[in-house]
């Protein structure tokens, strides 16, 4: 059974078509790549599938307890007012929770030992989720991010955007979600830092989906490639190496059959030319209809191309030491949602 399943997903800023009719399924232990050029809406596909945003059009449906994780791919500017141990720590409150009620059971024991089966049952399931070793798995992982012991202690405002996005990487990774949504993760990792996730999500118990530029951290991670282009999304079995080579052997044979195709249509529209209003106009007729249909229910689409910029900038005369500023700068759509507010920067 599937833990997430989106049918027919659609999502539009105004006038502005993002992507339609998108099916997707995340089944338990599949850890799914999604790839394709910028600006085809996969930051705003894993929006949806978390939660956060609504489609346009189609639905998300999920298995009924599954908890759900989402790393965002910008940097939070509301870092909290506690410390690294602390935000690592708040992962566990669930354990705690089981401590106390141990604690609480222990002192009635003395006056009554017909406890003791009910605390040996609390006790066995409290160390089978981790509840006498958490503190060693939240230094792991930590460190496994780049973190040392001297940060732990810190403020999470002393902590620079990378720092932040790698402590809420750490948080979630903790929580350990059914589903794990990730948005271009290794932004701010080190090397050592991207092959400790690599590993780590490589031994994930539930689902991960990522969003990635990353194809060297995509073949480690990835089982299974979605890509987003062009308004749609096609499937792949495998890892990154896989998709790339199953995509080219896909678009190879499509463009064959789409060469074929019109070769066809421009053959039968030659015929029906010649022969409407000659000896053989019943031929035509039943041609012309036959080929209606197939241009409306089979006709295959050539390839489609991203389209790419030339820039040329020509040298100048250095003007001063600031080279470039932005305030109040936004992004997004005309009359639509803003996507992406950017701090006041001075380079």
């Amino acid at each position: 059974m599937a833990l997430l399943t989106a049918n027919n997903l659609a999502m539009r800023y105004g006038p502005y078509n993002i992507f339609e009719n998108i099916n997707i399924a995340i089944h338990h232990g599949e850890r799914a790549a999604i790839v394709g050029p910028n600006g085809q809406g996969k930051t705003t596909l894993l929006r949806i599938l978390s939660g956060e945003e609504k489609p346009t059009a189609g639905q998300v449906f999920r298995a009924k307890t599954l908890k759900v994780g989402y790393l965002k791919q910008e940097t939070l500017s509301e870092a909290g007012n506690g410390t690294l141990w602390q935000l690592a720590d708040g992962a566990f409150t669930h354990l705690k929770t089981q401590a106390r009620e141990l604690a609480d059971l222990e002192a009635l024991l003395a006056q009554d030992h017909s406890l003791l089966e009910k605390y040996g049952h609390k006790q066995q399931a409290f160390e089978l989720a981790g509840g006498y070793d958490y503190e060693l798995k939240m230094a792991q992982v930590l460190t496994g991010l780049g973190f040392t012991p001297a940060d732990y202690r810190r403020s999470l405002k002393q902590f620079s955007g990378g720092e932040q996005a790698r402590a809420q990487l750490a948080r979630l990774l903790l929580e350990s979600p059914d589903l794990l949504l990730l948005d271009e993760p290794t932004n701010h990792l080190d090397l050592s830092a991207i092959e400790w996730l690599e590993n780590y999500l490589g031994d994930w118990r539930g689902a991960v989906v990522v969003a990635s530029h990353d194809r060297y951290f995509l073949d480690k991670v990835a089982n299974r490639v979605f890509e987003l282009s062009f308004d749609n999304l096609e499937r792949y079995r495998g890892n990154y190496t896989h998709y790339a080579r199953q995509r080219a052997e896909r678009r190879a044979r499509r463009e064959k059959e789409y060469k074929a195709q019109q070769a066809f249509i421009a053959k039968e529209e030659e015929f029906i030319r010649r022969h409407l209003a000659g000896q053989r106009t019943k031929e035509a007729q039943g041609r012309r209809k036959r080929l209606e249909r197939l241009k409306r229910d089979k006709l295959i689409e050539g390839q489609r191309h991203q389209k790419t910029m030339g820039l040329s900038l020509k040298a100048d005369l250095r003007s001063g030491d600031l080279v470039l500023a932005t305030h109040k700068l936004s992004i997004g759509y005309p009359d639509g949602e803003t996507l992406l507010t950017v701090p006041d920067l001075e380079i």
